[in-house]
């Protein structure tokens, strides 16, 4: 394994010869979907879940949006690694962030429900941002500490309820072949609900739909869930620095064999 400091990692890319204007007409097809999507069936959905109380109702919905929305992209999903979880377990899965694309890999095919972070912008997305809280996606203002820390907080209650957490731990997307610094909140969480961290390389969604391209490409989404990080054996005696350290570790090793 690499030695790993919380510091910048860049990682080559692969050489592309795919048209341009073909990638910004399937990058604005994928957000009209989106809208398309969000217009015909997420408005309808909160309406009526919201008048019957019964907003959780709404996650098999998403579920169905999230694989919906990859696959109008031209995205397939490739998952290894659920070997190494147990089925009956509360992870915290800690996440590389390259593109838009990864929120709804990892929402839809950890094969466990899940709760997520996402950045406090989405809640001015309209319907999306309404929806958020009925699924458990708790936007995080990383600029005010005292949201930020009331965030986590949530995120422990809805760990405690025996949903899974996931945590795109760079805090934002990387440009493409990028890995950046590592924030502390996922480990925290960990420490404090006493789950394991299940570190998760995504991979090639940079190539994909990277961030500031304004391009996106059919494709293969590689999503590898590794062995966890225990924290329940040395509760206690393991700082959030040492988690990180370890998981990053762990996500930069799986990202180098591209």
């Amino acid at each position: 394994m690499p030695t790993v400091d919380n510091k910048l990692v860049e990682f080559p890319l692969p050489e592309s010869h795919r048209s341009r204007i073909l990638g910004k007409l399937r990058y604005w097809w994928c957000w009209f979907a989106a809208g398309s999507m969000l217009l015909v069936l997420g408005i309808p959905s909160l309406l009526f879940l919201w008048i019957i109380n019964r907003k959780i109702w709404l996650y098999p919905l998403a579920l169905f949006g999230a694989r919906t929305w990859l696959k109008a992209c031209g995205a397939r999903v490739k998952v290894s690694g659920h070997e190494n979880l147990d089925p009956d377990t509360a992870y915290v899965f800690a996440v590389n962030h390259r593109s838009y694309l990864d929120t709804a890999s990892l929402f839809a095919y950890t094969g466990r429900r899940i709760g997520l972070v996402a950045k406090k912008e989405l809640l001015n997305v309209p319907v999306l941002g309404q929806g958020m809280s009925f699924v458990n996606i708790i936007a995080i203002d990383r600029s005010n500490p005292d949201n930020a820390r009331a965030s986590m907080e949530k995120a422990r209650e809805v760990m405690d309820s025996g949903y899974s957490f996931g945590v795109f731990v760079e805090g934002t997307r990387a440009m493409p072949g990028e890995l950046l610094p590592f924030k502390k909140g996922a480990f925290h969480l960990a420490i404090q609900t006493n789950a394991d961290i299940v570190p998760v390389a995504i991979k090639n969604t940079d190539v994909m739909m990277g961030k500031r391209t304004g391009l996106a490409y059919s494709g293969v989404i590689e999503m590898v869930l590794l062995p966890p990080v225990s924290v329940k054996t040395r509760s206690g005696a393991v700082t959030p620095l040492e988690l990180l350290l370890e998981t990053r570790a762990a996500i930069v090793e799986e990202l180098s064999k591209d």
